[in-house]
């Protein structure tokens, strides 16, 4: 038999043991586990400055993490506090306290994507980026159209149109559409000065020009590979000083290019109707791609002067007028 003042203090050291170890384990299960399945979703702002509490309290109201105390506890033992990143962040009920630090410290924050597609104009841009639910369409387009942002953006123009490079762009959940324009113009920059080194026959010609004329070819062509036909038949009639007669010019800004066009689309009153007016338009008529710029800078040399639609999309070129007039019998009037 132990004395009673031994067994009285065995049974205190063991209580304490015991107490730890229970201690230890549920902290490894805050550590390890998740208080849901990952049905509950929260987007959370991370502001620069911003503290963990404040984070942490967050999370819990939100259902994220079961214990805000936890939280800032393992943040501190993990030595990172100081080595959260700002910004805008989705986190679920399903992640551990330690994957969201983890998501935390890399700066993995959440993006909403927009994919611009080539040809889009401002104003389809807009309708798509409010069919996401991003912008409203009016106030996308006001900002196209902001003097103060085109001035800073060094497109002396009326608007942005023809300067947003079609690609894929990330924009946080807070981003604003100016954010969203000034990502885009800076794609265009970059990828026009690649592009220009080639320089090419069309060397003579501004940069405004060069981009007009590409936002055409891209509105016509539907094959890439017709594009610098298509440019060289344009560069032909601008030489000739014969109009343009591009269908897309002649519904620009009024509806969305559908492939044909009206007779009374064509009689339609418009500075950028190619049919009305020659020359190119005042402007460009969409956002064209890398192939259509390609093309506007450096068109074969043919003796194109026309072109018509196939039933495929595809286009039948021409050298003179008889020519044409055979091939619209062949592919339009049949």
């Amino acid at each position: 038999m132990f004395p009673a003042h031994v067994s009285q203090k065995f049974l205190i050291v063991t209580s304490v043991r015991i107490c730890l170890s229970l201690l230890l384990l549920w902290y490894l299960l805050c550590l390890f586990s998740s208080p849901g399945n990952g049905s509950v979703i929260r987007d959370v702002s991370f502001p620069p400055g911003s503290g963990i509490r404040k984070l942490a309290d967050e999370l819990k109201t939100g259902g994220v993490i079961s214990s805000s105390w936890h939280f800032v506890l393992l943040t501190r033992l993990r030595g990172q506090a100081h080595r959260l990143k700002a910004g805008e962040y989705r986190f679920n009920d399903g992640m551990t306290p330690t994957q969201i630090l983890v998501k935390l410290a890399a700066g993995d924050v959440d993006y909403r994507k927009f994919s611009l597609p080539e040809g889009y104009s401002i104003y389809q841009a807009a309708e798509l980026l409010e069919q996401k639910g991003y912008f409203k369409k009016e106030n996308f387009l006001g900002k196209c159209r902001d003097t103060a942002l085109l001035s800073r953006l060094g497109v002396n123009l009326q608007s942005v149109e023809g300067y947003l490079y079609p690609a894929t762009y990330n924009l946080s959940r807070s981003g604003s559409e100016e954010q969203l324009i000034d990502q885009m113009v800076d794609q265009f920059e970059k990828k026009y000065a690649e592009l220009s080194k080639s320089g090419g026959a069309a060397s003579g010609m501004s940069r405004h020009e060069i981009v007009t004329l590409a936002s055409v070819i891209e509105k016509e062509a539907v094959s890439p590979e017709e594009k610098p036909l298509i440019s060289s038949v344009f560069h032909n009639r601008l030489r000739i000083g014969m109009p343009l007669q591009s269908d897309p010019t002649a519904v620009y800004g009024v509806r969305a290019f559908p492939g044909k066009v009206t007779k009374a689309d064509i009689q339609h009153p418009s500075p950028y109707n190619t049919y009305l007016n020659s020359g190119l338009p005042p402007g460009p008529i969409g956002n064209p791609g890398s192939d259509a710029i390609q093309a506007a800078l450096n068109p074969p040399r043919t003796d194109y002067i026309y072109f018509v639609a196939r039933q495929d999309g595809t286009h039948q070129f021409s050298r003179t007028l008889d020519e044409h007039n055979r091939a619209v019998e062949r592919y339009l009037r049949r």
